[in-house]
């Protein structure tokens, strides 16, 4: 199955950097945008295998509309 994910990218000092905006805690470098591509795909991948069989439950979620002052 494929999912489709934002990814946010930057380049910092030669490298492409960058994280998987839906996906807390997944991010990668790669010397090309195709290599950091190929990397936050295994990162997800493993994060997937990591967390497999935890269970979180929450008896309800809530979302509320805040804002920021910048």
């Amino acid at each position: 199955m494929l999912k489709h994910f934002t990814l946010e990218y930057w380049m910092d000092e030669g490298w492409y950097i960058g994280r998987l905006k839906e996906v807390p805690g997944v991010f990668s470098q790669g010397e090309t945008l195709k290599e950091l591509e190929e990397n936050i795909n295994e990162a997800y991948k493993l994060m997937v295998e990591e967390t497999e069989g935890e269970v979180v439950t929450h008896e309800k979620v809530y979302t509320k509309e805040v804002g920021v002052e910048v």
